[in-house]
């Protein structure tokens, strides 16, 4: 990819269940180096979005590149270019964190002479140092999802996609995960490019872009402050009820369907 390219770009994308379509026709760029949420209530079609652009489910139309790369077509090259985490856990708890960060290099194809130090190196940053050789199953919720974090770094992408991460942790634990996605978009010696799932406003509020979306359509795009603007509200909670017309709901049964076997197929990303 050029390095004005976008790092994300979906094509009239949409994706059905049955009946239901979780996904409509979404056109979607998010620019390289950005901190980009895709904001809307649970069963608006996120994580159907996310198993797509992660290359673990076919749309049923349309087209998605990732760093340049169609995710039908080049899946090797996407998996190769992003890191991943989920709203659900997929970390070995019979490991310790050294040995999940070591799998999965390997797993990306790091050669073996590098892995003890990426994962030093990531493991010092995200605060897990002391904590290296510790079984995961001792790990806390939130010591868990920084290990996600790192885990997802280690084979060095360029895109980090993140889904609904901070779900179910204590409000301090949400924003050190929030700080530290902001100083991996921010960084000056390696920017990636962010891209997070959320339902959360004061989320949402950090980042650069956000796109509302429900039910599978995008119904709105811009920065925090101009789609307050747009909508003539002061807050983005206010924006995002006035645009969707309800507030949070239960996620669709399709979707939620979907992420129950997707834990399985995660291990296996970084092999076909």
């Amino acid at each position: 990819m050029s390095e004005v390219g976008p790092a994300i770009r979906t094509e009239a994308l949409s994706r059905s269940f049955g009946t239901k379509r979780a996904l409509d026709a979404l056109e979607l760029t998010v620019s390289a180096g950005s901190l980009f949420a895709l904001l809307g209530p649970n069963g608006a079609g996120k994580s159907t979005a996310i198993q797509i652009l992660t290359t673990l489910l076919a749309p049923t139309s349309g087209r998605a590149f990732v760093d340049g790369h169609d995710v039908v077509t080049d899946p090797r090259a996407v998996r190769r270019s992003t890191g991943v985490v989920f709203q659900d856990s997929s970390l070995d708890d019979r490991l310790t964190a050294r040995e999940n960060l070591d799998l999965h290099a390997a797993i990306f194809g790091v050669p073996r002479a590098e892995r003890r130090t990426r994962a030093e190196t990531q493991l010092a940053w995200i605060g897990l140092a002391s904590v290296a050789d510790n079984l995961v199953r001792t790990f806390s919720g939130g010591m868990k999802r920084r290990l996600e974090i790192a885990r997802a770094l280690v084979h060095d992408p360029s895109i980090l996609i993140l889904d609904e991460p901070t779900v179910g942790l204590d409000p301090q634990t949400r924003r050190a995960v929030w700080d530290k996605l902001a100083e991996i978009a921010g960084g000056t010696a390696r920017k990636r490019t962010v891209f997070v799932t959320t339902h959360y406003m004061d989320e949402a509020e950090r980042c650069d872009d956000v796109v509302i979306l429900d039910h599978g359509r995008l119904l709105a795009r811009g920065n925090p402050g101009e789609l307050c603007e747009r909508t003539g509200t002061k807050r983005l909670e206010d924006a995002f009820v006035s645009l969707t017309g309800h507030d949070i709901r239960d996620a669709g049964d399709e979707e939620a369907g979907g992420m129950s076997a997707m834990k399985s197929r995660l291990r296996m990303r970084g092999r076909g």
